[in-house]
């Protein structure tokens, strides 16, 4: 069952709970290497905590800049001497579709560990994992499509042709919000393309990525070619100062904050090194006078309150027309009301804690620093100790001015900030202010408008009267400070591919 633990496991010297399962066989304490399950080169350790009560789940090896040096020697042997090059599309993408029926059959137990050192909750973990292994399904299919070109030649004694080529050994750099589906986007696509990967998790959530990394080794991808570093924060700059400026890694692939991937952009810079940068947002979400209550009402709860609005493309400032005001505040007031909250084993709960406590720091200071300057809390705006020490209340707040925090940062946490207007121009005008440019949603049923204002909004995804639109299907991706380049669809290979130009001349 879903609603209480059932199986009692020792990691280390502690005792910790997690679901019931067939089996547990994807909670480790070790991470693969080479085709190695080791420990680090120090022996350290990195403790994973629940953020619902503080307990551990699990112990992962805490490595630094030595292991990762050994990771991309391995990658890179992997790919240059040890055939992962050479291998056929046809093959990769075998590989491909026996690591994603592997993820497909053990997705109870991920979904358990991601919940347990995620707090996400249990039907939002299943749910990434079908969007996540949607990629790992996809980008198996696209292995086989990697084509080049044969271009017609001004000369008739030449040929041209171009080709598309693997780079070489590529870093993926995953956030703690979407342990899964972030480590598929990018190590399906690389591993599709003829890349080897290293993969650094994030420090909250490295168990879900040695779990998908124990599928794909049983899934029988060759030594070297599927690596993952754990590590601390304290280690975390050593380790991401490597797998930027080492001439052995090609690429680098981050997803997370728009300061760390600017710090990344220019380490990379010193090696042109080829970068793929997926970053904040800060997405408005407007309600236009035609828009239809009923749908903006639902994108609104879909967008800003999965994962307890800890997703990059959550809804961030919510630009409503004067004459839907009040209804739509006091219909988001009651929708917000009946969300529950808890532990996200129970499979009733909706929203659970934010990760850890830097995070709720920062959502407690946003909300202090606009209740400071005039904003009024209709609902929320406090923590809620009841629940554990990392639960924040969903939240709506009211009378944004643009010098407060909650009109300029992006908030990552459950806190709906409304701000009211009057004509198509302002709205786009307040939607607009902001160097962040990843995700946008608008509810029109004017169909003029709509083209107008999608044509309009300084952003790379759009949501039209729907507030979910993830697929791996669809270009993921930013613009302004927001990133650079696209993940999911077929334009996700092209951050792991070169193109190369063949010219075959003196034929006759």
């Amino acid at each position: 069952m879903l609603n209480h633990y059932l199986t009692r496991l020792t990691v280390g010297s502690t005792s910790v709970n997690l679901f019931h399962c067939r089996n547990m066989h994807l909670l480790l304490n070790k991470t693969l290497v080479n085709g190695d399950w080791i420990s680090a080169n120090c022996k350290k350790e990195l403790a994973v905590l629940n953020p619902v009560n503080g307990n551990i789940v699990g112990n992962v090896p805490d490595m630094d800049a030595t292991d990762t040096q050994f990771a991309i020697d391995s990658a890179s042997k992997a790919f240059y001497s040890k055939g992962w090059y050479d291998l056929t599309a046809k093959d990769r993408s075998g590989l491909l579709k026996k690591w994603f029926n592997l993820l497909e059959v053990n997705k109870q137990e991920i979904a358990n560990i991601m919940t347990a050192e995620s707090g996400k909750p249990i039907n939002e973990s299943l749910g990434e994992i079908a969007y996540g292994n949607s990629f790992v399904e996809w980008f198996a299919e696209e292995a086989r499509r990697i084509y080049g070109e044969i271009v017609p030649s001004p000369h008739p004694q030449k040929k041209i042709y171009i080709t598309r080529e693997p780079i070489g050994v590529a870093a993926l750099i995953t956030p703690w919000n979407f342990p899964h589906a972030m480590i598929t986007r990018k190590a399906a696509a690389a591993l599709a393309a003829g890349c080897t990967v290293v993969i650094k998790p994030a420090e909250d959530t490295p168990l879900t990525c040695l779990a998908l990394a124990k599928l794909a080794s049983e899934a029988g991808f060759p030594k070297g070619v599927f690596n993952v570093i754990t590590c601390s924060r304290s280690n975390a700059p050593s380790v991401g100062d490597l797998l930027c400026k080492s001439p052995l890694v090609a690429g680098i692939s981050f997803t997370g904050s728009t300061e760390v991937g600017r710090l990344l952009y220019e380490k990379c810079a010193s090696g042109i090194k080829r970068v793929g940068l997926e970053l904040g947002g800060n997405a408005p979400f407007i309600v236009f006078e035609s828009a239809c209550m009923t749908k903006a009402i639902n994108g609104a709860m879909a967008s800003k309150f999965r994962n307890c609005g800890q997703t990059c493309i959550s809804a961030n400032r919510f630009i409503v027309h004067e004459s839907l005001y009040d209804e739509f505040v006091a219909k988001l007031t009651a929708a917000v009301n009946a969300l529950v909250i808890g532990d996200g084993k129970e499979s009733n709960v909706q929203i659970g804690p934010l990760v850890n406590e830097a995070q709720l720091n920062k959502v407690k200071a946003i909300v202090d620093d606009g209740v400071s300057k005039g904003a009024e809390v209709i609902v929320g705006g406090k923590e809620l100790p009841d629940k554990g020490q990392l639960f924040y209340a969903p939240t709506i707040i009211s009378n944004i001015q643009p010098n407060m925090r909650l009109y300029t940062e992006e908030i990552f946490g459950p806190v709906v900030s409304i701000i009211k207007f009057k004509t198509e121009d302002e709205a786009l005008k307040i939607a607009n202010d902001t160097r962040r440019g990843l995700a946008g949603y608008f509810f029109s049923e004017n169909l003029s408008q709509v083209f107008r204002v999608a044509r309009r909004l300084e952003v790379g995804m759009i949501g039209i009267n729907d507030g979910a639109i993830s697929a791996a299907e669809a270009a993921f991706g930013g613009v302004k400070e927001s990133g650079i380049g696209r993940e999911g669809s077929k334009h996700g290979i092209d951050d792991y591919v070169e193109m190369k130009y063949l010219c075959l001349g003196s034929l006759e």
